[in-house]
């Protein structure tokens, strides 16, 4: 029998390792994931995981997301290490970079596609779309304002996984900081389906919630599909009890340029 060459019993024994070792990361569950990461005290930790259909990576240090039912949209990155990653625009996977201070994460990089340059303290490698959205999403829960605001985006991209509701979670919790409630709404005007649109209306009404957030809830609905968008727009303007929601909701009707819209204004112009 012809002896493969250079892979003797210890070269498969090391692959057999390293295929064990990739399986076991994709399959970590969220608690996991948790766990792992909270080992390294002081460090770099990066990982990656499936993007959404229409995630790429520009090139530019940012990420473009065109979803079914909009253009594309540039996301920059705000932080950037050009030391440990290099661009070509392609559709994944999602690359994350945390780094870890005193036991807490106190920066949140995110990446599609490219490359990684050199190496860190702890490489998770591959893992669940969802444990890894599930995590970025306890960071955004519960993390400092910049942690937060910069884990929101990438918790939305991962493959099969859907954000919004708990991203409707945070938008209501008084106890976030305002941007990092302003941020998740904006983040759930671009998930798909009407029951976003619900849920940003829900925090519209909210008598109690803060008036910025509302009046940034009032502008995500304009950012969604205008079957959606408008109607809602122009209840709001009709009906809401707080002067300034409905002087916003005119305000994103006249961006529309609907002709729902304008039908409106001008039954408010000739009424009597």
């Amino acid at each position: 029998m012809r002896r493969l060459s250079g892979w003797g019993r210890g070269g498969w024994t090391g692959l057999i390792v390293i295929i064990s070792m990739a399986s076991v990361t994709r399959g970590l569950s969220a608690q996991d994931l948790s766990r792992r990461i909270a080992e390294m005290r002081n460090g770099t930790v990066r990982f990656e995981y499936a993007a959404m259909e229409g995630v790429c990576g520009n090139g530019r240090d940012g990420i473009q997301v065109r979803r079914a039912k909009g253009a594309g949209r540039i996301v920059t990155n705000m932080s950037v290490g050009q030391k440990e990653w290099e661009n070509d625009c392609e559709s994944g996977p999602v690359r994350i970079v945390l780094d870890r201070r005193n036991g807490r994460v106190v920066d949140v990089r995110a990446y599609v596609g490219g490359r990684w340059r050199g190496s860190a303290d702890l490489d998770l490698g591959t893992v669940s779309p969802v444990a890894a959205s599930d995590y970025l999403l306890g960071l955004a829960e519960t993390a400092d304002e910049e942690v937060a605001k910069d884990a929101l985006f990438p918790a939305t991209v991962a493959e099969g996984v859907t954000a919004w509701p708990r991203l409707l979670g945070i938008a209501k919790d008084a106890r976030r900081p305002r941007e990092v409630r302003n941020s998740a709404v904006f983040w759930v005007s671009q998930a798909a389906g009407e029951e976003a649109t619900k849920g940003l209306r829900e925090i519209v009404d909210e008598p109690e919630a803060d008036r910025e957030v509302r009046k940034s809830a009032v502008f995500a609905l304009s950012q969604r599909p205008k079957d959606e968008s408008v109607p809602a727009l122009i209840k709001i303007a009709k009906t809401h009890r707080d002067a300034e929601m409905r002087k916003t909701a005119i305000f994103w009707l006249g961006q529309s340029g609907d002709a729902r819209a304008i039908a409106y204004f001008e039954d408010v112009l000739l009424r009597p």
